[in-house]
């Protein structure tokens, strides 16, 4: 399965979406010096839009695993079955978020994801920001990495929100930046209560992530995006 992910990876990342999309992008990527070459990892990223999921991996140079919406896996037709094929083989890892068990069963495969000494990529605000400000973060990806050990990669993403804008069936070009930061280390906090070092370690990896995007905060949660009429 491993051989299978990195095959896929490189036709996708030289031969089938990476070209066309850094021409589309112009991506440009500042502080790779701080993306582990090898070995587990849990980036941590802001969410602006759907093409984030394309995004991060490219920028990682690295397979790169993310959790998606079961939806994407459900799909009807050729473009569903097409998308569903996608997923299954880069390696994504389906979470219905309208499921406490299943969505834990899906972080119990995020895990193994690490153990196996792959990069994992997550958004700790848990969806996508309805107006392009960072909201708070939510606990999962600081027990992923306590639990695991993994060290966190702060990543702020701009602009990807203006390559595809809510409701938009197709990109267009815009100017996309991915800044990574210094890693983020479990065990600088160690002792005390999981809810605790969960919490505080969260606190940490969003001062992390603002500093990178330069958004404007918001300390509460996120409403998730609005719901805007597809374009035709």
């Amino acid at each position: 399965m491993p051989d299978q992910h990195l095959r896929t990876d490189w036709m996708l990342r030289h031969v089938v979406v990476g070209p066309a999309f850094r021409a589309l992008s112009r991506l440009r990527v500042e502080g790779r010096e701080h993306v582990p070459r090898t070995g587990p990892v849990i980036v941590a990223a802001n969410h602006l839009s759907a093409m984030d999921a394309i995004i991060v991996p490219l920028a990682m140079g690295r397979p790169t695993t993310f959790l998606a919406k079961s939806e994407y896996f459900e799909g009807a037709g050729w473009r569903g079955r097409l998308t569903a094929g996608f997923m299954e083989r880069v390696g994504t890892i389906p979470v219905d978020r309208s499921k406490g068990r299943a969505a834990l069963l899906s972080l119990d495969a995020a895990q193994q994801a690490l153990e196996d000494g792959r990069a994992f990529a997550m958004h700790p605000e848990g969806t996508r920001s309805p107006d392009g400000r960072l909201y708070r973060g939510k606990t999962g990806v600081a027990r992923l990495s306590l639990v695991t050990g993994a060290p966190v990669l702060p990543c702020g993403i701009i602009g990807s929100d203006r390559l595809q804008r809510p409701g938009a069936r197709v990109p267009r070009p815009a100017k996309v930046v991915v800044r990574f930061g210094p890693l983020l280390a479990p065990s600088g906090y160690p002792g005390g209560p999981m809810a605790v070092r969960s919490r505080n370690l969260t606190i940490d990896i969003m001062k992390a992530i603002q500093q990178l995007s330069a958004q404007e905060y918001v300390d509460e949660f996120s409403p998730g995006p609005k719901r805007v009429k597809p374009e035709r």
